[in-house]
């Protein structure tokens, strides 16, 4: 097992491959969820400590069996839940490659060819946000690492030990933000949590007026947060405007555009973004809106040097030696990562095969499915909007007739109920939000094969398993 044959491998992919185009083309006909239990799943494991080995087709056999029964499907066209990307055959591919090299990506000389499609790849999404060609950064786990990352280097600007340094972000932001500066030991106290208004943007008004009551009280603003796509409702800052505050300042201004940057490249959103390419770093997920397997996030830093005082670290057995400036190149020196795997490759494969224009549509389609379950929300008489759309997260709720008179206390509780009855149900999944104190439905749009007739079949599910919940009251 640990050295097959090419033929043993031959017959090994086949099989996979076999089952990959199975599951993928029966997607629609298997529910989303399956209700489950810790015990159940546990008792289908074999806990022994495995002393002799198992034959390829019997693991493979426990993994359709054992495994993606008891799995959230969610590649599912009605997975709403979260901000879950469906994956891509193409990313698929791309990791079995890039594991199949095993390439780690550390400095220039581990990897050259690695490394140096990861510097492209990284220009390319440079380009697609409008940066100057200066701006560079690198692939890390997910938006929390990248958040961090782009802390880090926020720190270095202006250094301060006595714990009097302050962060700016909106009630919205995602909680990354307190848990990146609670671990750079800046404190979660020191994240200043800043209103927002009727569409959960912040308040530049109070952005203002904290910043300046923290410098009367002798703190150091360092750092002002903007999202671009908030994790409950999609608001996108007025990034502009805080760039102009951040200049004032003289604050550094970092996006978590985890959620909503690529949306930058739907024609119909790409004015929400305007002042982005002047953030002082970005945070953004290729495995959300470019639709990749996880794990892939990204950081782009303005000026990169910045990050670089901020990572950088000489020991001799790291020491690169006999290297030309441009061979010297090492990703460590921007990031917190040492060992990192090849995840451009995925990120290159579907940028370079799907190509921008194709990806643009497949974003609009995902933004107009929104849209269209807003406008379906607002013309009927059971269900209401909790927050306006901006992107293609929606938040609503359902109010039948029997509680349209009903307290917003039993409104809250009957959705709380019908959303656990929804996901154990399977048609279609749904998260939770909760918007000026008060319980709401949330989705998300964030799969190509998702259609308007899965917006109308939500509707629908929503209304049959309310109706089921009725029923046993």
């Amino acid at each position: 097992m640990l050295d097959p044959s090419a033929d043993e491998i031959c017959s090994w992919s086949n099989s996979v491959t076999q089952f990959m185009a199975d599951y993928l083309g029966d997607l629609r006909d298997r529910g989303v969820y399956r209700h489950m239990v810790s015990r159940a799943i546990r008792k289908r494991l074999d806990p022994a400590l495995p002393i002799d080995g198992s034959d390829f087709d019997e693991l493979l056999k426990f993994f359709r069996e054992a495994i993606v029964p008891f799995s959230r499907q969610n590649a599912h066209p009605r997975m709403f839940g979260y901000v879950q990307s469906p994956g891509t055959p193409l990313g698929a591919f791309a990791d079995l490659l890039a594991s199949t090299l095993n390439a780690n990506l550390t400095v220039w000389r581990s990897a050259p060819a690695p490394v140096e499609l990861e510097r492209l790849t990284i220009d390319w999404i440079r380009q697609i946000l409008g940066f100057k060609a200066e701006a560079g950064g690198l692939f890390v786990s997910g938006g929390s690492m990248a958040n961090l990352a782009a802390l880090a280097a926020a720190r270095q600007t202006k250094y301060d030990s006595s714990g009097r340094l302050r962060i700016y972000a909106s009630t919205e932001t995602h909680f990354s933000i307190s848990k990146a500066a609670a671990l750079l030991g800046i404190g979660r106290e020191n994240v200043r949590l800043v209103a927002v208004d009727e569409r959960f943007k912040i308040r530049v008004d109070d952005l203002v007026a904290k910043i300046t009551a923290d410098l009367e009280a002798g703190y150091l603003p360092f750092c002002v947060v903007a999202n671009a796509g908030t994790v409950n409702t999609g608001a996108v800052d007025p990034l502009a405007e805080i760039r102009e505050i951040a200049d004032r300042f003289q604050l550094w201004m970092h996006v978590d555009g985890s959620y909503g940057a690529f949306a930058v490249l739907a024609e119909s959103a790409k004015k929400l973004f305007a002042g982005i390419e002047r953030a002082d770093s970005i945070a953004l997920d290729p495995h959300k809106w470019l639709y990749l397997p996880v794990d892939v996030g990204c950081v782009i830093y303005r000026e990169p040097e910045i990050a670089r005082a901020a990572f950088a670290h000489e020991a001799e057995y790291t020491r690169i030696i006999g290297q030309q400036a441009d061979e010297a190149f090492a990703f460590w020196d921007y990031g917190p990562e040492l060992s990192r795997r090849f995840r451009a490759l995925k990120v290159w494969m579907l940028l370079k095969g799907v190509g921008l224009d194709y990806l643009g549509e497949a974003i609009e389609s995902n933004l107009a499915c929104a849209r269209h379950l807003e406008s379906m929300v607002r013309a009927s008489n059971d269900f209401e909007m909790v927050a306006p759309i901006e992107l293609s997260i929606f938040c609503f709720r359902h109010v039948p007739a029997q509680l349209r008179n009903g307290s917003p206390q039993a409104i809250d509780a009957f959705n709380e109920r019908l959303l656990i009855a929804l996901q154990r149900d399977g048609s279609s999944y749904l998260s939770n939000a909760t918007l000026g104190g008060r319980f709401a439905l949330r989705g998300c749009v964030l799969n190509y094969r998702t259609t308007l007739r899965d917006m109308e079949l939500l509707l629908d599910d929503l209304r049959r398993v309310a109706r089921s919940l009725a029923a046993f009251a």
